[in-house]
């Protein structure tokens, strides 16, 4: 099964783009991530970000294996581009075309079929998922009830009030007060 995902308007040009592209294609989806990551290219940033969006694609909607996928067909093409002018001699301007591209990632099984998961076993995760959110944000919310309730910790929620110290008034203890203290009478 191909599963694709596509990257439109990346404000670098496609030659660029593709001397990365071209050393990923035909790598297992673990082995490409760990290429991109080592690589010192600009353009390994947003295509690391494309290839985990294409793997959450495969797992998330069609139930596929993530260690079951390779990178199967990376296309680059030539986006809008934009136009600016330099200015030359004798009054003259240069067109200077800043480029873009537009990348399309394919991801394919390399054992068809290789720890599939059904539609209703992805409905079921999903829901184990969303009840173990809403779980955790209720402990979370407990937590913060007894803190509070207990007077040890303060949380954003309750407000402590500080003692300010009225004009010419010195607290005791307080360093940067005896420092900065104004002088009167002088």
């Amino acid at each position: 099964m191909k599963v694709k995902a596509s990257l439109k308007n990346l404000r670098m040009s496609p030659r660029k783009v593709r001397l990365v592209t071209r050393s990923v294609v035909g790598m297992n989806c673990s082995q490409a991530l760990i290429q991109l990551q080592n690589l010192v290219k600009k353009t390994s940033d947003p295509l690391e970000k494309l290839l985990r969006s294409a793997m959450a694609n495969a797992e998330n909607n069609f139930g596929l294996d993530k260690d079951n996928l390779f990178v199967s067909n990376i296309q680059v093409g030539g986006g809008p581009s934009l136009k600016r002018w330099l200015p030359r001699a004798q009054g003259r301007a240069t067109l200077i075309l800043k480029r873009t591209s537009q990348i399309d990632v394919e991801l394919e099984e390399r054992v068809e079929g290789k720890n599939r998961k059904s539609k209703d076993q992805l409905e079921k995760e999903r829901a184990d998922r969303e009840k173990a959110s809403k779980k955790a944000a209720k402990i979370d919310e407990v937590k913060d009830a007894e803190v509070v309730s207990d007077g040890k910790v303060p949380t954003k929620k309750t407000a402590v009030k500080k003692e300010v110290p009225k004009k010419g008034q010195q607290q005791d203890g307080n360093f940067l007060n005896k420092v900065f203290q104004r002088k009167s009478g002088v």
